[in-house]
């Protein structure tokens, strides 16, 4: 190689090894304006601490909550909020005020939506019910005054006879048919479900005929039988020509088919005239319409 061709060649590396730390420190001026951009993006980011963290709670920047004695019905958001609720619960119960609904027992409190059980077990101690919002039935019974030997002194009786009624003596009588609940506790040997059963019972059949269909209600003693007496002119009657099976059905003395033997005769022989017109339908039997015909008309 002569000294011209090492010219050249010498100068082509010296330019090429140029290129190459000009490349070399613009990557380098490249990375480092970089770096401090990635590592600036937390920053711009702001993270509350501290108080001002706990936007949903109901107190972010004042007292800690405190107890005192309140009622749900009356307290306002102030005081809500001061017993440590937040302030969508403090919203959800003013709404829920303001639609007529009451808290009438310390636990009707607890079903507040989100309610934690601490925070019921913090708060019941201290909820307070005014008697203006109790159940009327509780304020009865509590204001009563229950009468003392109130079966032997009737007459200076002046306390709760609801709650305990002044029985019947032997020879006192009521009326089956118009008998409520409340005289009919007083008969010896009924209380509060045999009442109940009576009543349904009577309501089925549209009034007793006769003292003998008690024994029907099941566990019913015999013995009250003797306390009560039957005006048969309550008694509602069915008129046979003019009820559906259906309508017939329904009485607790006419079955299915009997109700049916009804509407056939109707259909082939026209209206009944009497409960003999069954006698001879299989379906009734003597007894049948023995028991049946205090209910039925023509």
């Amino acid at each position: 190689m002569n000294r011209s061709d090492r010219r050249i060649t010498v100068g082509a590396i010296v330019v090429a090894m140029a290129a190459l730390c000009v490349f070399w420190v613009a990557e380098v001026h490249q990375g480092s304006t970089r770096r401090p951009s990635h590592t600036s993006r937390p920053s711009a980011i702001s993270y509350p601490s501290g108080p001002s963290h706990s936007s949903n709670t109901s107190h972010p920047s004042g007292p800690r909550p405190a107890l005192f004695p309140f009622d749900p019905n009356t307290a306002d958001s102030a005081q809500l909020l001061r017993l440590g609720l937040p302030m969508w619960q403090v919203r959800n119960i003013c709404r829920y005020r303001e639609r007529g609904g009451v808290y009438r027992r310390k636990e009707d409190f607890a079903r507040v939506y989100g309610l934690t059980v601490k925070d019921y077990r913090r708060l019941a101690p201290y909820i307070r019910i005014s008697a203006d919002y109790r159940p009327a039935a509780e304020w009865v019974a509590a204001n009563r005054v229950v009468a003392h030997d109130t079966t032997r002194h009737r007459g200076s009786t002046t306390g709760d006879t609801l709650r305990y009624p002044v029985k019947l003596r032997q020879g006192e009588q009521v009326e089956l048919n118009s008998a409520d609940t409340t005289a009919l506790y007083r008969v010896p040997g009924i209380g509060r479900y045999y009442a109940r059963q009576i009543i349904r019972y009577r309501q089925r059949l549209g009034g007793f005929a006769s003292t003998e269909q008690l024994r029907a209600i099941e566990g019913l003693p015999d013995s009250v039988a003797r306390y009560f007496s039957i005006d048969t002119a309550q008694v509602q009657r069915l008129n046979v020509n003019k009820l559906s099976l259906n309508e017939l059905r329904r009485h607790p003395y006419i079955n299915y088919y009997q109700a049916k033997a009804i509407v056939d005769y109707r259909r082939l022989h026209g209206p009944l005239r009497s409960l003999h017109d069954l006698s001879f339908c299989r379906d009734f039997t003597p007894e049948a319409i023995a028991r049946l015909a205090p209910y039925v008309t023509f």
